[in-house]
């Protein structure tokens, strides 16, 4: 099992690097259909990916990133309202077929994994964006890995006894320090190969840190999904690791933490 898992992880690695080194259409490709895969885990998980609304919001996705790739991007949120007016429209017209809860799901589905996770592709078209991005998988992966081991060798605090009964407190703080630690470093060493008006080090750390403290909410948020539908993993698509969604669940949350820190305080474009 560890050696299973070990190879998948070396895999989506090297999947993640590659799409991420070329950019442009190859990352803005392999993000959707990260995201559509993401998607159908999620309805499956509710029971409505073969619905009218699944069909809705799966055209919504492939549309969603349409845009991206014409340089479109302006016109997503009227295609998140389109999409919305679609919805209500199955919902009221074949009233009492669907409950509103499955239009409500369906719709955050497309939030969640499409519109948050595209955030991935937002952050490499940044300027300098094929070092900026590395920071939202620093802070996800990073700040997991690290948790892990700090909890293992500190951890006597259960952060959520129901929820996660294995993460403590001990190993939250421990990611979110490793976190900002690795973006330090990783700001020393793209100081070497970009220029900024800002100090790489310090932002990156700061970056990084606050990723971490958001992708534990990522983590047990995908958890609590789980455990409300009785399911271990979202899928078997990653021998080892799971479905999309067990892999990168703190990455959907994360990736647009990072985008708006980078943007709105930092001040790229």
């Amino acid at each position: 099992m560890l050696k299973q898992r070990l190879i998948s992880g070396i895999i989506l690695v090297l999947i993640a690097v590659v799409t991420l080194y070329f950019g442009g259409m190859i990352t803005c490709l392999v993000t959707a259909g990260i995201s559509l895969i993401g998607m159908n885990e999620l309805l499956k998980v509710t029971h409505i990916e073969n619905s009218a609304p699944a069909v809705i919001v799966y055209s919504g996705e492939i549309l969603y990133y349409l845009l991206f790739a014409l340089t479109l991007d302006q016109y997503t949120v009227p295609l998140a309202l389109l999409v919305i007016v679609m919805l209500f429209a199955v919902y009221v017209f074949t009233f009492p077929k669907y409950e509103i809860s499955s239009v409500s799901i369906a719709f955050f589905s497309l939030f969640y994994v499409t519109v948050m996770l595209s955030c991935i592709y937002r952050i490499r078209i940044l300027e300098n964006g094929s070092y900026m991005v590395v920071l939202v998988f620093l802070s996800a992966w990073g700040n997991d890995t690290l948790a892990y081991c700090a909890g293992r060798l500190f951890g006597k605090h259960t952060m959520s006894t129901v929820l996660s009964p294995k993460k403590t407190i001990e190993g939250a703080v421990g990611g979110v320090v490793g976190a900002g630690l690795l973006g330090m470093a990783y700001g020393f060493i793209a100081d070497n190969f970009i220029t900024v008006n800002f100090e790489l080090a310090p932002v990156f750390a700061i970056t990084c840190a606050v990723g971490g403290l958001i992708s534990i909410i990522g983590d047990l948020g995908a958890s609590a999904i789980k455990r409300n539908y009785g399911i271990k993993d979202y899928s078997n698509l990653i021998p080892g690791h799971g479905g999309i969604l067990d892999r990168f669940d703190s990455i959907i949350i994360t990736a647009p933490i990072i985008y708006y820190l980078l943007v709105l305080v930092v001040g790229l474009t």
